[in-house]
């Protein structure tokens, strides 16, 4: 500290205080956003603007403090900088979980943040404190006896070029991007391409801007707006496959939720150990029928992005989760739907109901009961994992909860335990830790391994309740449980390197769809959890043709097997859509150029999906349509 007050004139100096604070906040910037954020950069430009970016808005930003007099100067730059390092740090920590960034729809999800203490603490590196080093550095340049700060007259001139300088940055730093990405800000589905090229601060106001158009949609909309979506989703509606539609007719309908669980997980083997083997064994199973290309498709929302697909075969949005910020909209939801086929609906679930502000979303999608943690006993901590009741005393006590409802029922049961960082009690596991170092990674399989214990108790219940007979049981994967920024670890686990191809297969999930009756076994479709609802309706012998649907039927013979992700990637049979570039399913090399029409056609096809559905979603459409298809005007 004392080298850095040696030449008293240049600290006495706002100008020279304000340049060294661009230049540490440019530094900070470009420092964090390429350690700690996987963003692709490929070639000399990328990498240019990848230096570049934060220089234009750090300069724009700090330079506010010229509005001010006198130590405010000082003061109000300090507080802008600090702002600025936080929103920096706060997008870090995000990112290592989630990969993804902060929007402004995640800022408002804060009732969800008093279960996330453990796994938010879990995610703080030692080296963080160098985030805020800098910060001491100004404030004691502000308080310092030893300085003695004058701002003198600055005028006019200085500021305006100081901001002047900022706005040409700005311009070139865009004009420059959309040279190597045209359509960057129209085809902003994916974030990272946004930080990428404009950098984290310039992110941060095309998220609101992008927040402010969504808000305002809803305003906007009328009646015409829901002709165009009728239109469009009749256009790749599919028809029922006879021979599976109605074959559970009638019957009660379980949801299971499988918190966190990947594809990669079955028939895996842990140092000679199934990791999952009851889950392994109805993959055997003459009437379970388990898809081996099924993937999620969540965003931001995670866990309530899976269940509000699930639930509408809508898209969740792409910023936020529709949960919070689209509770109060109208829905035709499958509790609503099968209301009309004389059935109760209710979610089990032993954790807060306002977390993903379940208890306000669950009445809007018409279920008659929602048995949050009030219902449950979780008086003994050894029962608790951090997001609510562990699975195995969840289920046991939810089997009385589930006698009192009338049949047939449609119910979902949300599990808990395997969820990231992945911590139990070590008298509960039943097989060992992998050993690849990393501890989300090498935790994931003994919480795995005791979900699968619990489902396996469940299943037990309803045998012996009578219940196994009439029921169809769903059991689906709602995200990926370990991130990409683990797959180095992952490359262990699998055997093999985490390509772009590869890691899009590690976003595969199970899904198992059990009815009494039915012919089961493997089915290669590829699809998402956009086309659970009209699976499941049509397995009941519920018709869809007047149901405004994203997603289609997966044994139908029409389906769709392109499975859009929500950042406009997709995945087929043939070809996979990554980040920008093309490659062949089969080979998992860049597609062949001959293909590459083709692979545009689709990806443009991914991107119309995804705007309609965020139209029906912004603008709260379906308070426009009847049960019975036709408009309300």
């Amino acid at each position: 500290m004392k080298n850095l007050v040696k030449n008293k004139s240049l600290l006495n100096n706002f100008l020279a205080i304000f340049v060294l604070a661009v230049l540490m906040l440019w530094a900070k910037t470009y420092i964090t956003q390429v350690t700690q954020f996987k963003l692709g950069v490929e070639g000399p430009l990328q990498q240019f603007l990848l230096l570049i970016n934060p220089l234009g808005s750090a300069l724009l930003f700090l330079s506010v403090a010229f509005l001010f007099k006198g130590k405010r100067k000082l003061t109000v730059l300090i507080f802008i900088y600090t702002l600025m390092t936080i929103l920096l740090f706060a997008n870090a920590v995000y990112y290592r979980f989630f990969s993804d960034f902060i929007t402004l729809p995640t800022i408002s999800q804060t009732q969800n943040f008093g279960d996330l203490g453990g796994s938010v603490l879990t995610l703080l590196k030692p080296y963080d404190v160098l985030f805020f080093v800098d910060i001491f550095v100004l404030i004691y340049i502000r308080f310092s006896k030893k300085i003695n700060f004058q701002s003198g007259k600055i005028g006019f001139k200085m500021p305006a070029a100081v901001v002047a300088t900022a706005i040409i940055l700005s311009i070139v730093n865009l004009q420059l991007a959309e040279a190597d990405r045209p359509d960057l800000l129209s085809r902003g589905f994916d974030r990272s391409y946004i930080v990428k090229y404009l950098g984290m601060y310039n992110y941060s106001i095309y998220d609101s801007v992008k927040t402010f158009e969504a808000s305002s949609e809803r305003a906007s909309a009328d009646s015409s707006d829901i002709a165009e979506i009728i239109n469009y989703t009749n256009s790749f509606s599919s028809q029922p496959n006879e021979k599976y539609f109605g074959k559970a007719k009638d019957m009660n309908v379980i949801y299971l939720h499988l918190e966190s669980m990947q594809s990669f997980l079955i028939d895996y083997e842990l140092e000679g150990e199934q990791v999952t083997p009851f889950l392994n064994s109805l993959v055997k199973n003459e009437n379970t029928m388990y898809f081996d290309n099924f993937y999620h498709q969540t965003a931001q929302g995670k866990t309530s992005d899976a269940e509000f697909m699930l639930e509408n075969s809508l898209f969740g949005l792409p910023q936020g989760s529709a949960f919070i910020t689209k509770g109060q909209n109208t829905f035709e939801a499958a509790p609503s739907i099968l209301k009309d086929y004389g059935y109760t609906s209710a979610v089990f679930h032993g954790n807060n109901g306002s977390f993903w502000n379940r208890n306000m979303i669950y009445n809007q999608f018409g279920y008659d009961e929602f048995f949050d943690e009030s219902s449950y006993d979780t008086a003994d901590s050894k029962n608790m994992a951090e997001y609510g009741l562990m699975d195995k005393p969840f289920f046991e006590q939810s089997q009385s909860l589930l006698e009192t409802l009338p049949q047939p029922f449609y119910t979902k049961f949300i599990t808990v335990a395997h969820h990231f960082p992945y911590k139990i009690d070590q008298d509960l596991v039943s097989i060992g830790k992998a050993t690849t170092g990393d501890t989300s990674v090498d935790n994931y399989f003994q919480t795995a391994r005791y979900a699968d214990e619990a489902i396996e108790q469940f299943f037990t219940y309803l045998k012996e309740s009578g219940l196994y007979e009439n029921t169809m049981i769903v059991m689906y994967g709602d995200h990926y449980g370990i991130s990409d920024n683990h797959n180095k670890a992952m490359e262990q686990i699998i055997g093999e390197e985490v390509t772009p191809v590869v890691n899009a297969d590690l976003q595969r999930v199970p899904l198992f769809i059990h009815v009494p009756g039915m012919e089961g076994g493997v089915n290669h479709t590829y699809g998402g959890q956009i086309d659970l609802l009209p699976t499941v309706l049509h397995l009941l012998g519920v018709e869809t043709k007047n149901n405004i649907h994203f997603g289609t039927d997966l044994l139908s013979e029409e389906h769709s097997e392109i499975v859009p992700f929500r950042n406009g990637n997709f995945v087929s049979p043939t070809i996979y859509s990554l980040d920008g570039k093309y490659y062949d399913a089969k080979t998992g090399e860049i597609l062949d150029e001959s293909k590459m029409e083709t692979a545009d056609k689709l990806k443009a096809m991914v991107e119309e999906k995804l705007h309609y559905s965020d139209k029906v979603v912004n603008g709260d459409l379906l308070r426009f349509h009847s049960k019975d298809g036709s408009i309300k005007e």
